[in-house]
């Protein structure tokens, strides 16, 4: 017999309290926060903050990339304010202008509806030289990050400078609702006070002040709240080091919140190798799992889009009330030489410009596939984070059968969270699922005949979950919005798992309209659920629609609101809110399908809004001017961790390309060149701006968008060779390609362009740009030859 995961509510174990923090002191009408949640307006609040840093990212990318937060349901910006890149001269004035200018940044997040955290540091690390130091604080004769009277003055007229920059953006009326201090500091909880002291002079204040409490960090918990983090995988260890059992610990539910592995490269003699545990005064809660990973040259990650969302899953289920990704908006250095590195003392080679990141958004504003999953998470937020932040997680009390899986109630309704996803080690198939749940007096065994989770699948499935007076019993369907058209009952949007059988059960009373129903002793169930529309009516008359979304149909779903309404649109390209429409970012037709209808409905309820754009193809040619030369052997200046090659050996052996991209390409429409490359380490330039990238087999997204409107672009690409025995670590498909290599290689193997014109598109009708493009991806090279 396959097992039954049984588990019963498990109430809080204390009474919620309030700690002074957002209540007495830095008082913001409307916010208040509980030993349980943050609250909002009354109502408990599950907040999803995404990381973007203003000064790695150009000015003119940040409306844009604010909106695609917001559409990715991001209601909080996290950004650094990096010291090093507003004063690197000291007795110069700090910087705040074009992409440097803080107060404009802030202002935009207020104008599209996000909230803000200022990780005010003054150390922030960030993979930035100095952790964020000046190189003339680093220079001085005296202690930094610690209270010494000369540094504490450097870091007052900082702190000072920022708040007569950001005049009027914080207290009670501005979008700034949380300052961090200082980053990663395990042992000195009196300089965090000094710091918070000297930001209150400055007149930065906040009702939320925050510390990292990762590596069992001591730091005045009730003066700041304590945040926790997690990641898939990190560049942080060593080359041979494996997949580190810090990560492993985020694809369970548990009740371990602190990972002493994050920082800890950095942490010295102050890292203590212990997990500390959350305090009880303050929620459950992140500021940083890992949207993605950066690379190091020893090391390079490549997580899927199911590792970065299995973890953020497993969070929500083991009871986290703030949702926070580090990074979740990508981005490059503003200036040569301000990675951390070897050079500098840092035990990572970091790349000189690149901070992608393998982020939800990249730094062009790519939308990846870890965006689309990580929004359904949100849209659910969005819809239920009220409910779901006053629910208490229970987990299994033995393993009984090995699904991770996790209940989070209140006693009457719930949620059963189920992970099936790990990475490097695959979890395997489990057969025979059924539950059997007990919430106070109600007892619930589903589903009706067990079902197989894949391997590789998570998902959240309700429990007694009411909304409009109709309750679901239970489903294994995920839960992703309510819809409230202006007529008619609400709509329930659920989305399946591929391999899950999907079905739903309501009160045996109830009357099922738009699908075949059984009755089942006390219920009414509705089996193998199809992409669809279905009505359900309860025994007082009260009415739910349940449409039901399969899981590709998910990834293109997306929850704006239009005229103060949110509605479900389908779109395989980002869809952003627009004045009383919708911007579409389009790279190729679209259809765009809208529901509740904007005019004319189709038999599924949607309304249909075709995108096309003119087809321009565009020609790429890429030529080798010159070959590759056989690179020295790898230096290794930290013991396990091999250092990048420097600037004169890269000049030397690099294969040297002239990538030419020939068709229309208007000034400031966004413009990638996409290539595929065997090599170590590439480089690039375009139009004065420089990118590069360590290569870890993924495609290298390049920005070409042009300054002026051309019709040929030219674009310098250098390639380091990678050769057989390199010493780094790699993902097993960019492993397999070396480990087949006969020498060093230095090859660009295939490379493609596109555009990505906005059309704006209103209800029956769509408006474009004046001239919008489509710019085909014409495969323009191609060779198999690996050897130079």
């Amino acid at each position: 017999m396959p097992p039954l995961y049984r588990i019963t509510h498990r109430d809080w174990d204390t009474p919620g309290t309030f700690p002074g923090m957002a209540n007495d002191v830095d008082i913001r009408p409307g916010l208040s926060l509980t030993s349980r949640s943050i609250r909002r307006n009354g109502e408990p609040w599950i907040p999803v903050t995404g990381e973007m840093h203003y000064s790695r990212q150009p000015l003119e990318h940040w409306a844009d990339a604010l909106r695609l937060m917001k559409a990715g349901g991001i209601t909080i910006v996290a950004t650094y304010v990096f010291w090093i890149h507003h004063q690197p001269v000291e007795n110069e004035e700090p910087d705040f202008s074009d992409n440097l200018d803080l107060a404009a940044f802030i202002t935009l997040c207020r104008e599209t509806g996000l909230d803000v955290v200022l990780r005010l540091g003054p150390w922030c690390h960030g993979e930035v030289r100095n952790g964020g130091h000046p190189d003339w604080i680093v220079e001085s004769d005296y202690p930094e990050r610690t209270d010494h009277p000369r540094y504490l003055d450097a870091v007052r007229a900082w702190f000072g400078a920022i708040g007569r920059h950001l005049a009027g953006l914080c207290g009670n009326s501005g979008p700034v609702i949380g300052i961090q201090l200082e980053n990663e500091l395990y042992d000195q909880p009196g300089h965090i006070l000094t710091l918070k002291s000297l930001a209150r002079e400055a007149g930065l204040t906040a009702p939320l002040w925050t510390a990292t409490a990762w590596g069992s960090a001591d730091i005045p918990v009730g003066e700041v709240f304590p945040l926790y983090g997690g990641y898939a995988d990190g560049f942080w260890v060593d080359t041979d080091q494996g997949w580190d059992e810090s990560f492993q610990a985020h694809f369970t539910f548990s009740r371990q919140w602190d990972d002493p592995g994050i920082g800890r490269d950095l942490a010295g003699d102050s890292w203590t190798g212990t997990i500390g545990a959350k305090h009880p005064d303050f929620p459950a809660a992140t500021c940083e799992l890992g949207g993605g990973m950066a690379t190091a040259y020893h090391r390079r990650p490549a997580l899927t889009a199911r590792d970065i969302a299995a973890v953020a899953h497993c969070k929500l289920g083991s009871g986290s009330v703030w949702q926070g990704y580090y990074m979740y908006v990508g981005g490059s250095n503003p200036r040569p030489g301000l990675q951390e590195s070897h050079a500098t003392g840092y035990p990572n080679d970091l790349p000189e410009f690149n901070y992608d990141f393998a982020a939800p958004i990249g730094a062009h504003l790519q939308v990846r596939e870890s965006f689309h999953r990580l929004r359904n998470q949100h849209s659910f937020l969005e819809a239920f984070g009220s409910r779901l932040a006053d629910m208490n997680t229970t987990l299994p009390d033995h393993d009984d059968g090995g699904l991770r899986w996790a209940l989070r109630s209140n006693g009457r309704s719930g949620f059963v969270f189920i992970n099936n996803h790990r990475p490097y080690r695959p979890l395997p198939e489990r057969a025979g699922v059924h539950f059997d749940i007990t919430l106070g007096e109600e007892k619930l065994r589903f589903p009706h005949r067990p079902v197989t989770v894949p391997a590789g699948e998570f998902m959240s499935w309700p429990v007694q979950l009411e909304v409009g007076g109709v309750v679901v019993r239970w489903a294994t369907l995920n839960v992703l919005t309510v819809i409230e058209p202006e007529e008619g009952p609400p709509v329930l949007v659920l989305t399946a798992n591929d391999g899950v059988d999907a079905h739903l059960a309501v009160p045996a009373g109830y009357s099922a309209e738009g699908h075949r129903a059984t009755q089942t002793g006390e219920e009414l169930v509705l089996e193998d659920l199809q992409p669809g529309i279905l009505t359900l009516t309860g025994e007082d008359g009260a009415r739910l629609r349940v449409l039901t979304l399969s899981a590709a149909q998910a990834l293109q779903a997306w929850t704006p609101s239009l005229e103060g309404k949110r509605c479900l649109v389908l779109s395989a390209a980002p869809v952003l809110e627009s004045g009383s429409g919708l911007d579409v970012m389009a790279s190729a037709a679209a259809d765009v399908a809208v529901f509740p209808p904007l005019g004319t409905a189709g038999r599924d309820g949607f309304s249909r809004h075709p995108v096309s754009l003119p087809n321009r193809p565009v020609e790429v040619r890429v030529e080798c001017v010159r070959a590759a030369t056989q690179p020295p052997p790898a230096t290794v200046r930290v013991p396990g961790r091999a250092s990048a090659p420097t600037p004169g050996q890269d000049t030397r052996h690099s294969a040297r390309f002239r990538i030419t991209v020939t068709g229309p390409a208007p000034a400031g429409e966004r413009s990638l060149l996409r290539l595929e490359l065997v090599g170590d380490v590439a480089s690039s330039l375009f139009e004065g701006r420089a990118e590069d990238v360590y290569w870890n087999g993924a495609v290298w997204e390049i920005d070409i968008t042009p300054s002026e409107d051309t019709t040929f672009r030219e674009v310098a690409v250098l390639v380091y060779p990678l050769t057989p025995g390199s010493p780094v670590w790699l993902p097993e498909a960019a492993d397999r390609i070396r480990g087949e290599l006969p020498a060093p290689t230095a090859e660009i193997t295939a490379a493609s362009a596109l555009s990505v014109p906005t059309v704006q598109l209103f209800p029956g009708r769509h408006r474009g740009c004046p001239d919008p493009l489509h710019n085909d991806r014409q495969l323009a090279y191609d060779r198999s030859s690996r050897s130079v």
